[in-house]
């Protein structure tokens, strides 16, 4: 009996892992209204976004036949604020051609784009950092222990 709810503990465990592998998760901030994520970014869960929840922006909405996001964007913008801008979210495209997902705001000419980075792991838009690895490994060593 034990063993049962053993196995079926880890086949509900794979199965969440395996749903929440399509879905991939980006900070989505603008450093104007939260300068925690400026250039020197400071990770906060109030940031994180699961990207399946949201759709592509209206500037790009018509030319991406793909409606789910296919990574994470970090563009730097120069307005006239007199310093960076910094605006993190989702990307909707072509990974291997970033140029149209890449390409500025028509509705708002007077911002000069300075630069755009598109990368497809989870919370690859924020500071690189160990705890999702760390937690990955933790979560498999307990799932181990369990099912010995």
């Amino acid at each position: 009996m034990v063993s049962a709810v053993k196995c079926s503990f880890a086949v509900a465990v794979m199965i969440s892992l395996a749903c929440s592998a399509f879905a991939i998760k980006c900070y989505q901030c603008e450093s104007l209204t939260k300068p925690k994520c400026g250039l020197k970014f400071e990770a906060d869960d109030s940031m994180l976004l699961d990207c399946s929840q949201m759709g592509p922006h209206r500037n790009v909405q018509n030319f991406f036949i793909q409606r789910n996001a296919t990574g994470c964007i970090k563009k730097t913008l120069e307005s006239g604020v007199g310093h960076p801008q910094i605006v993190r979210s989702c990307y909707f495209g072509d990974i291997n051609n970033i140029q149209s997902g890449c390409q500025a705001d028509p509705a708002l000419p007077f911002v000069k784009q300075l630069g755009c980075d598109v990368c497809t792991k989870d919370e690859c838009n924020g500071s690189a950092s160990l705890a999702p690895l760390a937690g990955a490994i933790l979560l498999f060593f307990g799932l181990a222990y369990l099912l010995a």
